[in-house]
């Protein structure tokens, strides 16, 4: 039995994955790859069929499973981001670790020259992969939480003075996209595109995602009004930003979720450089993940990306944009 032939048979230990090359150096052949697909989709040798749900199939010599329930052959990556992909895995796994390691990120013309295939397949590659990045509907955030609000476009500054469209100062949205934004001190952030910032859009995203009895750190904008309701359910104070206050020494502050907004901005701006509305969830998506896993190794967020990887996705998963 061949080096790679042993290496398939041991399961997989993510924790030693801590750089590139050692990513590099495991995954030398397709054959590894498929081997780790299916250690991650099926850890407990019960191979499940894509089809119909059967339990147990069997794996042939070609490399493929035959379900008994249906008699359909299928190999590990239906059903999967990688299902009838062209594209070498090993190509994919090296995707998978860049993009979850690049704290800000890594566009497409860089994929594309690391991986050595053009733009246009290493654009369709990160949309996939930002595809497992999405937000939780479950994750409910409790005990001291700060809410702002930011928009993204717009840029008239250095626009030609007929090049410019009138009355975007503020909270406009003609040529901006408004964000909303929560995090938990010392815990998990959610974010989101929205329609506006209107109290009417935002204390239905609030009484979502956020325990009733918390307490709610905001700015002045008058979105955020119905907090002080005589039957709201959360406590409220306010850091008065149009006054040049920025904290009152008594934990009253947003520093949190605007140190979020620097970082998501730094992204788009620094690394992307444009994002369509269309597709901003996404990138939205992937700016939360890195913060929410900011202090995790860089091991644990490529085994994430596998276990996400691995779930059944299908074409409508991937090409819907928020």
């Amino acid at each position: 039995m061949d080096a790679n032939a042993r290496k398939a048979d041991v399961r997989i230990d993510f924790s030693k994955f801590n750089s590139l090359f050692r990513v590099m150096e495991y995954f030398t052949t397709d054959a590894i790859c498929k081997q780790t697909l299916a250690e991650t989709r099926w850890p407990d040798g019960d191979v499940i069929c894509p089809y119909c749900g059967g339990h147990h199939c069997k794996k042939g010599k070609d490399g493929r499973y035959l379900c008994r329930e249906c008699n359909h052959k299928f190999n590990v990556t239906v059903g999967t981001i990688f299902e009838n992909t062209k594209l070498s895995l090993r190509k994919w796994f090296l995707a998978m670790y860049l993009i979850s390691s690049h704290k800000k990120g890594i566009s497409s013309h860089q994929i594309g020259r690391d991986l050595d295939v053009t733009q246009k397949t290493a654009w369709f590659i990160l949309h996939k992969l930002r595809s497992l990045y999405g937000q939780s509907d479950e994750t409910a955030l409790e005990g001291e939480v700060e809410c702002d609000e930011m928009y993204l476009g717009g840029r008239e500054t250095n626009k030609h003075e007929n090049k410019k469209t009138e009355g975007t100062q503020g909270r406009s949205t003609k040529t901006k996209t408004p964000i909303f934004g929560m995090v938990q001190r010392e815990g998990d952030l959610r974010a989101m595109k929205v329609a506006d910032t209107k109290g009417s859009t935002l204390m239905p995203i609030i009484k979502q995602f956020v325990r009733e009895n918390a307490h709610l750190f905001t700015d002045e904008h008058n979105g955020y009004n119905g907090l002080d309701a005589e039957d709201s359910k959360y406590g409220h104070s306010v850091i008065r930003h149009k006054e040049k206050q920025f904290s009152d020494g008594n934990g009253v502050t947003t520093n949190t979720i605007e140190g979020f907004w620097g970082h998501f901005k730094r992204m788009v701006f620094g690394i992307y450089h444009f994002v369509s509305a269309a597709y901003l969830q996404r990138y939205i998506d992937e700016a939360v993940f890195r913060w929410n896993t900011r202090e995790a190794a860089e091991s644990s967020r490529f085994q994430h990306m596998f276990r996400e990887s691995v779930k059944i996705y299908t074409y409508k998963n991937v090409k819907k944009a928020a």
